[in-house]
């Protein structure tokens, strides 16, 4: 199910880099507090890529991704990274340690695997409301209603609304 829900997010993420040019993409936008809708993009991507490239050491730190320019630049790289991430998550649960620089220390927290998981699809949600708000000023962008909407909130407006 996690899986599942994972990889509908990062498709309709890719699906709306579909529709957008480079140029778009990668522009400041004040809507963003002058960041790019690549910059939001590639910090989801970063992620996640992260987080399965430490899995088998059990120890991820999301301080320490590349920061890769390329994947703010050009959709269709964010979508290839996308792709490689969609086909890597099912992996087992197990421990991790999350390490996290609070205040200059380096501090350590007991996690796993699907609790990472989880925390990333929450965070791409996140971002992609934030996306959202800029992809509206946007004619040429079709952006679905639920883009950037929590899977309870979806389910609390079917209830409210039903």
């Amino acid at each position: 199910m996690l899986f599942d829900s994972v990889n509908r997010n990062l498709s309709e993420l890719s699906s709306m880099l579909l529709q957008l040019p480079d140029t778009c993409y990668s522009m400041p936008r004040a809507e963003l507090s002058h960041s790019s809708i690549g910059e939001h993009v590639r910090h989801i991507i970063e992620l996640y890529e992260c987080l399965l490239l430490r899995y088998d050491e059990g120890i991820v730190n999301y301080d320490l991704r590349k920061r890769d320019k390329a994947i703010q630049a050009s959709t269709q790289t964010a979508i290839e990274r996308i792709t490689g991430i969609s086909g890597s998550i099912k992996k087992d649960n197990k421990p991790m340690v999350l390490q996290q620089q609070v205040n200059g220390e380096i501090m350590e927290f007991e996690s796993n695997y699907y609790r990472e998981l989880l925390y990333n699809f929450e965070h791409t949600i996140h971002h992609q409301a934030l996306i959202k708000v800029a992809l509206l000023q946007l004619k040429e962008v079709s952006v679905a209603e639920d883009f950037g909407v929590a899977p309870s909130t979806i389910e609390y407006r079917k209830n409210v609304y039903s």
